[in-house]
C-alpha cells in the first residue's frame, strides 16, 4: 500500500494552524521544544532578514508538501 502524509499543527510564531512535511518545516525553540513554523511567517522573517543584511533562514523546497506514507 502506499499512500501520503503531511503533519498539521500551529505556527510557533502566530499560532495559525498550517500543513508540513514534518520531517522538512522549519521550526524553532520554545521552551527546549522544537516548534514548527508556518510558510507565511518564514517568508516574513526572511524579507526582514535580507533587508537587514543577512542571510534568509533556509526553506526546504518540500517542507510544506505532503510526503510518501513510508517515510515516516
Amino acid at each position: 500500500m502506499s499512500g501520503y502524509a503531511i503533519a498539521h499543527g500551529l505556527c510557533a510564531n502566530c499560532g495559525g494552524v498550517f500543513s508540513f512535511n514534518p520531517h522538512a518545516v522549519p521550526s524553532i525553540r520554545v521552551k527546549g521544544v522544537r516548534e514548527p513554523v508556518c510558510q507565511p511567517c518564514m517568508t516574513k522573517a526572511n524579507r526582514e532578514r535580507v533587508a537587514n543584511g543577512l542571510e534568509p533562514f533556509p526553506v526546504r523546497e518540500n517542507a510544506y508538501e505532503p510526503i510518501p506514507a513510508e517515510e515516516l
